[in-house]
């Protein structure tokens, strides 16, 4: 819980949601997703929810009958904000995960979304640039700065932990910093106000 400085009364901390992108074999996303949310486990105003695409069952038809979409949106809509842990595979994201979020639709509206990516030399940012247009139809904020991981497949310790660095730490620190700013600010907007959606 964190103390609002106006008001002196306390928020509980923001429920995000953070979706583990990619699904296929001999994937590095869980490596990058741990790297992640061991740092937002270490910021009090965040509760973190990891959805992992490679076991979430999802139709692949729209309208096919599934109780993990249920059961996954309901977590999507009790959520107050979202971080997209996502691979770049040829120039954009996955197929899976672009089938996730056109499986749901208002539990996205008015909350913000930020990005966790990596790749080769671009480091995941062309991934980044598709996702936030479709986030934007979706009427979800997406939060300005990212953390982008160039080439990382062999920064990993003993244990298969990924390597970070100074610069990878603030730009974690910088991307939650700003998803909480815009995370409290939604929430408190969508309490006294329905979004227009």
């Amino acid at each position: 819980m964190t103390l609002t400085p106006d008001s002196g009364t306390l928020t509980a901390p923001l429920r995000t949601a953070v979706i583990i992108g990619s699904s296929r074999d001999g994937r590095f996303a869980p490596v990058v997703g741990d790297w992640f949310l061991a740092r937002a486990a270490a910021d009090p105003d965040l509760d973190t929810t990891p959805i992992d695409l490679a076991t979430t069952e999802l139709p692949h038809t729209f309208g096919a009958p599934a109780p993990a979409v249920e059961a996954v949106g309901s977590v999507l809509a009790e959520a107050d904000a979202f971080v997209v842990v996502t691979p770049e595979y040829n120039h954009s994201y996955p197929g899976t995960l672009k089938n996730f979020i056109d499986l749901h639709h208002s539990e996205w509206q008015a909350k913000p979304v930020g990005f966790v990516s990596y790749g080769g030399v671009s480091g995941g940012l062309r991934a980044t640039e598709h996702l936030r247009t479709v986030f934007a139809e979706l009427h979800a904020v997406t939060v300005r700065d990212t953390v982008s991981f160039h080439n990382p497949w062999q920064r990993r310790d003993d244990a298969g932990a990924l390597i970070g660095d100074p610069a990878a730490d603030t730009a974690a620190k910088t991307l939650l910093n700003q998803l909480v700013w815009w995370g409290e600010t939604l929430r408190t907007a969508r309490a006294a106000r329905p979004y227009p959606g």
